[in-house]
């Protein structure tokens, strides 16, 4: 079995250069961010969205961006978040990351848990998506 593909969400992101991660959870962050990981594109708008952002920040977060495979909105991910959010109650960002790991089969989703269980029947219910 090969190695898993992470998409990193925005909180666990912003957790991690916080230093608000558990010790174990930071350390499996960071052996993933050693290898290749993914952000969707709402990911970066969420994290370099911010005013406030001070000039080591941001050079921290252009880094962790320019590391990672950033996956854009396509039709698919348009339409499957389109459907997500008629089906679940759940902010936009989240429904487009749920869309992105959903119709990625090999994509594993880090969320603001540090929870990695995302097999095929709970996705949905990892996400967090509760029907409307």
């Amino acid at each position: 079995m090969g190695r898993k593909n992470y998409l990193v969400d925005t909180n666990i992101a912003i957790y991690y250069f916080a230093l608000l991660l558990e010790q174990e959870s930071e350390s499996s962050l960071e052996d993933i961010l050693r290898n290749k990981y993914f952000i969707s594109v709402i990911n970066r708008i969420e994290l370099l969205g911010n005013k406030n952002i001070e000039p080591k920040e941001q050079d921290a977060l252009d880094s962790f961006i320019n590391n990672a495979v950033v996956i854009n909105l396509d039709e698919e991910i348009i339409l499957k978040t389109i459907e997500i959010r008629k089906k679940y109650a759940t902010k936009l960002p989240d429904a487009i990351i749920a869309a992105t790991c959903l119709l990625n089969p090999k994509l594993s989703g880090l969320n603001n848990l540090s929870r990695l269980i995302f097999r095929e029947s709970e996705k949905a219910l990892y996400l967090g998506l509760t029907p409307i």
